[in-house]
């Protein structure tokens, strides 16, 4: 029945566009970004790593200290300040964090603990 087609000559179905790469050539092309640092999730119930590396690697981040980025430390000090030093006004929980602190660090001053 495909030999009656109306559609289209032969050569149109059969130029190979789905051929199958030969295994020389396969063994020669450069492969895409293999191991990528980062790319296991410590996490991910699907990865594949032994217990024996999983142990490892949570032995290396242990000796690891953790990093604080410069925005995060000064936002525990004042918590508005990120904000202002991105021009933009603090938002509402942010003002209301900043007077609890102030009001914690009263009593403590008044208490002799600060």
């Amino acid at each position: 029945m495909s030999g009656t087609s109306n559609v289209g000559g032969r050569g149109v179905y059969e130029a190979g566009d789905q051929r199958n790469v030969k295994d020389s050539e396969k063994n020669e092309a450069e492969r895409y970004k293999e191991g990528q640092p980062n790319s296991h999730k410590a996490n991910d119930s699907k990865d594949e790593r032994s217990i024996a590396n999983k142990l490892a690697r949570e032995e290396k981040r242990q000796n690891e200290s953790e990093r604080i980025s410069k925005e995060a430390r000064d936002s525990q000090v004042d918590p508005t300040l990120p904000a202002k030093n991105h021009g933009n006004e603090p938002s509402k929980g942010a003002k209301i964090d900043a007077e609890i602190q102030q009001e914690e660090e009263e009593m403590l001053r008044k208490k002799g603990i600060k």
